[in-house]
């Protein structure tokens, strides 16, 4: 299986529809005065639709196992036409596209199963997705923003060459998937007076992330000497890390991961290390880029 555990919960939405064509008109009529052999058509087909999307990940190997919370099955008769809709909403990891394919998949089946002792010519076309929603990938689509980008990263060992930067790269990596970049970056040590000057060089900038210097010290540490420097601190964005990384590490309690507003910049100060700091990003993009798209916007 794909690795998803970096993932944030979010409520993922399908919808497929299938269509099953019958040979002749009276098909139709059984199956609207509940006439066929079989029993009720419509009712023993939503019945296995919805066994249908609980069973998906035991059919399709590459599949999770997904909470299925809503599943919705709806027929729509045209001609000889029988078009179905399932409509499948879960709260989690991933996405629920393949649920509701298999499950829209079973309620046809299971119409052709009931409708061939009084129809030999049915038929089972147009399986699809109609539509998707939920996670990244479509708040991605809604984000528009090419706002400036820099980073700080605050590290007396990188800057005397006692360790090679990791940090820098690996931000750049990370934000390339939502098309933006790390437009200026420097290196610091983890003085005090060097952090303030450094973000009082990139202020006007559309974000700032600063990596390093969030240990437990106190003293000349990122949150003390960030915390004046802003204009507001977002709270949500502290409380979304440390929940994100309770799941993951026993270690999250202790983050002091935080971010605010210095004017129009959005100042992030993210934990040091590297494992922390990518558990940062996961949790906190793309869904902080819609505040910073209408930052972008409005300025």
């Amino acid at each position: 299986m794909v690795d998803i555990t970096h993932k944030r919960t979010t409520l993922r939405r399908a919808i497929a529809e299938a269509t099953v064509r019958v040979s002749k008109e009276a098909t139709i009529r059984a199956i609207q005065q509940n006439e066929v052999p079989k029993g009720n058509v419509f009712e023993m087909a939503k019945t296995a639709g919805l066994l249908g999307v609980k069973k998906t990940p035991m059919l399709i190997p590459d599949c999770h196992p997904i909470p299925v919370e809503f599943t919705a099955v709806s027929y729509e008769i045209a001609g000889l036409d029988i078009r179905i809709t399932m409509e499948v909403k879960a709260i989690y990891r991933t996405g629920v596209e393949v649920e509701a394919m298999h499950g829209v998949s079973v309620v046809a089946l299971t119409l052709y199963d009931m409708l061939k002792p009084i129809d030999k010519g049915v038929t089972i076309s147009n399986i699809r997705l109609l539509e998707k929603s939920g996670g990244k990938s479509d708040l991605r689509k809604k984000v528009s923003t090419t706002v400036k980008t820099v980073l700080i990263v605050c590290s007396n060992a990188i800057v005397n060459g006692k360790k090679p930067d990791k940090i820098t790269p690996l931000v750049q990596d990370f934000l390339e998937q939502y098309q933006l970049s790390v437009s200026d970056a420097i290196t610091i040590g983890d003085e005090a007076a060097a952090l303030r000057e450094g973000l009082e060089q990139m202020s006007g900038c559309g974000m700032v992330i600063i990596a390093g210097g969030t240990g437990l010290t106190p003293t000349d540490k990122t949150p003390e000497v960030i915390r004046p420097m802003l204009d507001r601190e977002i709270p949500g964005i502290g409380e979304t890390v440390r929940h994100y990384g309770d799941h993951r590490t026993p270690k999250s309690l202790m983050s002091r991961c935080f971010g605010g507003m210095k004017g129009n910049t959005l100042v992030l100060a993210l934990p040091g290390s590297s494992a922390g700091m990518e558990d940062a990003l996961h949790a906190l993009f793309p869904f902080l880029l819609t505040m910073v798209d209408k930052l972008n916007h409005d300025s």
